[in-house]
């Protein structure tokens, strides 16, 4: 029933295809009407809950599917590929995007930890690598139906909305997905923090032993420490994090030479390489081909 609450509230509220604001920082509303097969994207640390329909993420050749049974937890910036393989006008997706702030997924991460407490440990597979699968389970459902029933109201969204924000993280962290998000937003979680350097610095020069450095690790733990935890090698998670971040640019129409700066490459041909090599066609014949609807094309990269 809450679920369906939910459903109506989304529905409600998206005229179109994409994003919608709700007015409390970090959640917006989306939907989609059309089937579109995956596309380069890259997940900032979210939560992705479908209330209607199903959606896909493929991580290094790992593929999930979920809907309103699942919802998909990224605590750290992630180079995947995103689609919804099954909208349609007749069966169109509704859904959620929350944005994990940083500073209060960790600081809530703390104060359980030093609650004192026996900490939940959820169910299932604990070995998630970059993303996880969790059960909408019944406080999550009504963190976030509580969340979404401020409405379009600026005084209450302004008034109540880091509260209930702040009830759906903690929703999260108990959940089947808690362990896993608690780690990566733990204080001492410097794989994590490797992430967020890289996510900020693609356009420069990223060097491994200087993160390795930076995580207090040899070169070779650090390698261990991080294909652990993402699936991939540092230096093939810079990669597809620079080359994912190019194909949505010049899927917003971006040029491929600005696109190919803007992520760091100085060599135009290396990056044509590259691209072609990870996606099978040519940055040029990538741009020709892109004809999504900028909304849902946006949608797709959040």
């Amino acid at each position: 029933m809450r679920k369906e609450q939910i459903k109506q509230l989304i529905a409600a509220r998206t005229d179109n295809d994409g994003l919608t604001e709700t007015g409390v920082k970090g959640v917006r509303l989306f939907r989609a009407t059309q089937s579109i097969p995956c596309v380069p994207a890259v997940y900032e640390p979210c939560v992705v809950a479908i209330v209607s329909g199903a959606k896909e993420a493929v991580l290094d050749g790992h593929r999930y599917v979920y809907d309103n049974s699942q919802y998909l937890c990224c605590p750290m910036s992630m180079p995947v590929k995103a689609g919804t393989p099954t909208a349609s006008p007749d069966n169109p997706l509704y859904g959620v995007f929350i944005s994990l702030d940083q500073q209060v997924m960790t600081a809530l991460a703390m104060d359980m930890e030093n609650a004192g407490g026996v900490l939940p440990v959820g169910k299932g597979d604990l070995r998630a690598h970059g993303v996880r699968l969790a059960r909408w389970e019944e406080t999550f459902t009504e963190a976030l139906l509580r969340l979404l029933s401020l409405g379009s109201n600026a005084t209450d969204s302004a008034v109540l909305g880091d509260g209930r924000l702040r009830e759906l993280y903690y929703a999260i962290l108990k959940g089947e997905a808690g362990i896993f998000a608690r780690q990566a937003f733990g204080a001492g979680n410097a794989i994590a923090r490797s992430i967020a350097y890289i996510s900020a610095q693609l356009d420069a020069p990223i060097s491994i032993d200087d993160m390795a450095s930076r995580a207090g690790m040899s070169r070779a733990v650090f390698h261990r420490k991080f294909k652990q935890a993402t699936t991939m090698a540092p230096i093939q998670f810079v990669k597809s994090m620079r080359l994912n971040n190019a194909a949505m640019k010049i899927a917003v129409g971006m040029t491929v030479n600005e696109a190919a700066l803007d992520v760091g490459y100085v060599s135009p041909s290396q990056f044509s390489r590259e691209f072609k090599r990870m996606y099978g066609q040519s940055p040029r014949q990538w741009s020709e081909a892109q004809n999504l609807p900028m909304a849902v094309t946006k949608g797709l990269q959040s």
